[in-house]
């Protein structure tokens, strides 16, 4: 594979987030709860992954139990995110949540900085304000001229800026030598694990609310938890995660989409110009990709 293909494996993993709001707010006005929504995305999620490993040949699947717990811890960051902007939902509008949330693009930059020594490039930083401009221009803040602020759904929402970005860090840098879908089995009962912690799962000995979560945890499970690890376990790898942060940016104008054409919510023309800022802000960050063509060498630690 080409490098480019690589960076839109991970800017695909980036629109499967994007499309969790739409399927969470449709949950919640059926009556279901923050802990249901979440315990039974990461069931399902878990289940349908590991459905997918019986399909893969037994040789990319062997590890020792110490290296698989390695790659099982590495999927807390995975459950946290999902709970931490879930809380961060229940006190904030969705436009300051998600604004709160992306702040994950210059914590992924800063990390991997700090981490692995990567000083970020001038492309980088160029594309890191274009985002941010432009998630500013489409979540329509500046338009409805300034909303009251919660403290407690900011520090909810830069929990889940901070989770991802380690997520991110973590599944370019753990298991590159396993099979994807086996990796991605593994971070999501890392998830599943932490969720069930943190929310016991008692919706699962209610046979009612179980058949009627099914379907939200089902389409929740799929873009929330199968998906998005997978992509991630194959591109990240050869893209790093500071350019890896930037093409996962891709979930803010899948979100305004799915928002205008599922939800029909009203989305002014001002977002719509933010949607179209922070999609050049993504071509920006890896443009070297797709004018030059060259292969990103795996990050192997």
């Amino acid at each position: 594979m080409k490098a480019w293909h690589y960076a839109l494996l991970v800017f695909f993993g980036g629109c499967c987030y994007g499309v969790l709001s739409t399927f969470v707010k449709l949950a919640y006005a059926a009556g279901f709860t923050m802990a249901e929504v979440s315990g039974g995305q990461y069931l399902f999620g878990t289940i349908l992954t590991w459905v997918l490993v019986l399909f893969i040949k037994k040789k990319k699947t062997h590890l020792s139990f110490k290296q698989t717990m390695k790659i099982i811890i590495s999927g807390i960051p995975m459950g946290l995110t999902g709970i931490f902007y879930y809380k961060s939902l229940q006190t904030v509008d969705a436009s300051l949540a998600i604004i709160f949330l992306f702040q994950f693009v210059w914590i992924g930059t800063v990390l991997e900085w700090i981490i692995y020594k990567v000083k970020p490039n001038r492309n980088k930083l160029i594309s890191i304000i274009i985002l941010l401009f432009g998630s500013v221009l489409a979540t329509g803040l500046l338009a409805s001229g300034g909303k009251e602020l919660s403290w407690i759904g900011l520090g909810w929402g830069m929990l889940a800026a901070c989770s991802f970005s380690a997520f991110i860090l973590v599944s370019g840098a753990v298991g590159n030598q396993l099979h994807p879908i086996f990796k991605s089995a593994l971070l999501s009962t890392g998830a599943l694990c932490t969720v069930f912690i943190l929310f016991p799962p008692a919706f699962i000995f209610h046979g009612e609310i179980l058949l009627g979560l099914a379907p939200y945890g089902l389409l929740l499970g799929f873009f929330g938890v199968m998906l998005p690890p997978l992509l991630f376990s194959i591109g990240m790898p050869h893209v790093g995660p500071g350019l890896g942060t930037i093409l996962s940016a891709a979930e803010l104008p899948t979100a305004i989409v799915l928002s205008t054409f599922v939800l029909h919510e009203t989305v002014t023309s001002i977002q719509w110009v933010g949607v179209i800022v922070v999609l050049f802000g993504i071509f920006i960050g890896q443009a070297s990709l797709f004018l030059k063509r060259k292969y990103v060498r795996p990050i192997n630690r």
